[in-house]
């Protein structure tokens, strides 16, 4: 016999090769092709729970009925054409129980999969019992957690099964156009082939199309200077990355390298900078930074703790410090930005995108 096994071939041949396999065999090579998962694509759209496959609903207190349907369980296909009943064991004891209802496929005789009962330990505080997963032997996929409860009390249901869903897809470029073309629920990444934006990964949702997270180096930006002109200020530099959806980190350093102040201009109280994306339509955000002001230009000191606040669906985020002289006196908007000062600020902002 060959130390080598290798199947499905169209002959077999001397070093291993062979067409034919049992389905302990198959079962191996299947399970790789797909995870366990009910034949019933999810996307966002509504749905109702009585009309998804294998729905289950509680006939007596001792038997449930499970809805037609498919699923691929262990690398088999399995179909269920009807309504059928499984029956849950009574529990007349003094403690809960929790009890699983699964597909099982079964390979020890012939080969089958099954709709099972797996019955679980009776506790204070009961769990569901373990799924058993062995290759050639018997593997499980969970359908709907059993809610047994002590003294024969009614028993209850939670719908456990997975699903399929659209798969993931890549485009190399104009993600913007090409996304939102995909069905809803796919995630969808750009592969920046042009070089020309980054790595990103956008997820085509019921609420909009969006970027998730930004894969590969931050994005720069140049942050803007707000009620007050560039005079001098010499640096201003800014870098950010999508985090998560609708949510992004950004740091920015303005830095003034002159012998005078870049100062609030006109009746304007306070000076801002700008951030990369706008912040949520609703509410304050605050963040905290800090002014290194070695010099102590401006009548401030050396260090200062800077609160920024953004302003509701735009990019402008206002900058104020504490009263120099009388603490009690709370925040003062931040007339510019001192001669030989750098000002420094990073933090996770909430953007607009579902605006």
């Amino acid at each position: 016999m060959a130390n080598e096994i290798s199947y499905p071939f169209s002959t077999d041949s001397a070093n291993g090769g062979s067409q034919m396999m049992d389905h302990g065999q198959w079962q191996v090579m299947a399970k790789l092709f797909g995870k366990d998962k009910v034949d019933y694509q999810l996307t966002s759209s509504s749905l109702n729970s009585s009309s998804i496959p294998f729905y289950a609903a509680v006939v007596t207190n001792t038997s449930v009925s499970v809805a037609p349907g498919r699923a691929l369980v262990g690398g088999f296909y399995y179909q269920s054409t009807a309504t059928q009943t499984v029956t849950i064991a009574a529990n007349t004891g003094a403690l809960p129980r929790i009890d699983l209802i699964v597909l099982r496929a079964d390979l020890s005789a012939a080969g089958q999969v099954n709709l099972k009962v797996v019955q679980g330990q009776a506790a204070a505080t009961p769990k569901a019992p373990s799924l058993t997963k062995a290759p050639g032997w018997k593997w499980e996929m969970p359908l709907h957690i059993v809610n047994v409860p002590a003294k024969s009390a009614a028993i209850s249901l939670t719908n456990v099964m997975p699903f399929d869903m659209p798969e993931a897809v890549g485009v190399p470029w104009n993600i913007l156009y090409a996304g939102p073309l995909q069905p809803a629920g796919t995630f969808v990444y750009d592969m920046d082939n042009n070089a020309n934006g980054g790595q990103s990964e956008y997820f085509t949702g019921r609420d909009a199309f969006l970027p998730t997270r930004d894969l590969g180096k931050y994005r720069t930006y140049t942050p803007g200077l707000v009620n007050t002109s560039n005079n001098g200020v010499d640096v201003r530099q800014g870098k950010w990355r999508w985090i998560g959806p609708n949510s992004y980190w950004f740091q920015a350093t303005i830095a003034n390298g002159y012998d005078f102040g870049a100062m609030a201009t006109g009746s304007n109280w306070r000076v801002g900078i700008t951030l990369p994306q706008a912040a949520h339509r609703t509410g304050i955000q605050t963040l905290h930074g800090y002014l290194s002001n070695p010099d102590k230009s401006g009548n401030l000191p050396n260090m200062v703790a800077v609160t920024a606040t953004t302003n509701p669906g735009s990019t402008t985020l206002y900058l104020h410090y504490p009263n120099n002289t009388k603490l009690g006196e709370g925040l003062d908007g931040l007339r510019g930005f001192p001669a030989r000062s750098t000002f420094s600020i990073s933090g996770v902002i909430e953007a607009n995108t579902f605006a």
